[in-house]
């Protein structure tokens, strides 16, 4: 594929799937219906923009497959929006939802549009427009296709969404599950702000925590000490190198559409977002060494890389200038498949992202749950365990005449608030997903790298589902 021609993401997964398809044993018509988009909605339609003119917005939204319903994915605004990113996208949830055992159909949706060139109230219309179009052909609904927030929307978009949908479906008693990533007081779940930061978090730990793994990089075990740089400091970012640095690694770059910026002593992302609020810009930061450009950051030295952006950041161009040992891919398709062939010759491990940012879609389930339950996690049984481990505790100390510091006795006491068992069901499902993909790789010393062992276990849980349903033989 020439430079000159832009590059299919729809078409790297794609290629992606082939490549690990022939690690399986399943019939081709069986492939061939796994990696196909289901259904393909894409829409026109006008608003009124503050000045009095009329614009004509561009949206999609795609429902890759119906192995599991309802379908699951999130909706982006951006400019760089178009028909292909999305069926990518939607064909990766598939994939990711597999994988972690979340039981949904991979669906994605795309608003073509720059939110930061329009007002609220124009992206309020825009947002409500878009719903009332979805629930119009059905493309949405707690049991059919439920969104969640992507790159340039967030709860605040969510809460606008839930709202439409209950507009128009009067009664319908589980409408709060028609979307996820809202306001906690429209229905939404504690820790799914930081969700996909701390997934990406917890897949790394398990990863520098496999002792064969860190042997084959010549790095040690553990996170701590361990050198991160992180492209993109939005909120997949922001958390990332937040978890990472709170556990003893030490981020030493940092990336923003504006630039990017190094101190080999370790940076601060709190630091550094009031700094942006301030200037408008993460360059000049007190300490940090500007770098040209913002992708200059991907070729730092470092042990490990996050690209937290957008897709196709690192390609067969650039890849050969990447010095990390690992790269965790907290974005969606960061990597094309030309980089992953230099990865592979260079010895670089590539986490990739189809399990890795899966946080946000798990705790998106947590959240679904909880929507269809009507009941907030951890209010039936907080308090009885809290009393439980004091009778308990009491009991000890009584026995052996001793006392336990104040710290033990809050953390022995504690009884689960709804944030601890989001956390703890994220944590499970990460540390699961890794050690099934790393099993699946060991075990077929073929597959040359993790993403294809990943695309391994999605393609054969999704051919199992249909062959339970009957659908082949």
């Amino acid at each position: 594929m020439s430079a000159q021609q832009p590059y299919s993401f729809f078409h790297s997964v794609e290629r992606s799937f082939d490549k690990a398809a022939k690690f399986t044993h399943w019939d081709l018509g069986i492939l061939e219906q796994i990696k196909a988009c289901n259904s393909v909605y894409q829409m026109r339609f006008p608003v009124k923009r503050d000045d009095g003119s009329i614009e004509v917005i561009e949206a999609y939204r795609v429902q890759h497959s119906h192995h599991k319903t309802p379908c699951k994915g999130g909706i982006r605004f951006s400019d760089e929006v178009n028909q292909d990113e999305v069926m990518a996208l939607a064909s990766l949830m598939t994939y990711k939802c597999a994988i972690v055992n979340v039981p949904f159909g991979g669906g994605k949706g795309g608003i073509k549009i720059n939110p930061r060139k329009y007002s609220v109230y124009e992206l309020e219309k825009i947002t409500r427009r878009y719903t009332s179009e979805l629930v119009k052909k059905n493309f949405i609904g707690p049991g059919i296709d439920v969104p969640a927030p992507d790159y340039g929307t967030g709860s605040r978009e969510m809460a606008w969404i839930v709202d439409t949908y209950s507009s128009l479906k009067p009664g319908e008693i589980d409408s709060a599950g028609c979307v996820t990533g809202k306001p906690l007081t429209q229905g939404g779940v504690r820790g799914r702000t930081e969700a996909t930061g701390m997934g990406v978090f917890f897949g790394i730990r398990e990863v520098c925590n496999m002792p064969e793994v860190m042997a084959k990089q010549g790095l040690s075990l553990g996170i701590e000490g361990k050198t991160i740089v992180v492209q993109g400091l939005g909120n997949v970012g922001y958390h990332c190198a937040k978890f990472f640095r709170e556990h003893g690694a030490i981020v030493v770059g940092l990336a923003e559409y504006e630039g990017a910026i190094y101190n080999a002593n370790g940076l601060n992302e709190e630091e550094v977002v009031q700094h942006r609020k301030a200037t408008g810009s993460i360059l000049n930061f007190p300490g940090a060494t500007n770098l040209a450009k913002n992708t200059d950051a991907l070729e730092l030295q470092c042990d490990i890389l996050i690209p937290a952006a957008l897709e196709n950041v690192i390609n067969g161009e650039n890849a050969p200038r990447v010095k990390a040992k690992i790269i965790g891919e907290a974005a969606n398709g960061p990597c094309t498949p030309e980089a992953d062939d230099v990865f592979a010759q260079k010895g670089i491990l590539c986490v990739p992202d189809m399990y890795l940012n899966a946080g946000g879609v798990t705790v998106s389930y947590f959240e679904w749950l909880k929507n269809l339950s009507h009941v907030r996690y951890g209010r039936m049984e907080k308090r009885f365990t809290e009393n439980m481990n004091t009778h308990i505790l009491s009991q000890m100390e009584e026995l052996s005449s001793k006392k336990v510091s104040e710290k033990e006795r809050t953390f022995i006491m504690h009884g689960p608030e709804e944030v601890d068992l989001v956390h703890s069901g994220l944590e499970e499902t990460m540390i699961s997903a890794t050690r099934e993909i790393m099993q699946i790789w060991q075990d077929n010393p073929e597959i040359p790298d993790m993403r294809t062992a990943a695309y391994v276990s999605a393609i054969n849980k999704v051919a199992n589902s249909y062959a339970e349903l009957g659908i082949f033989p």
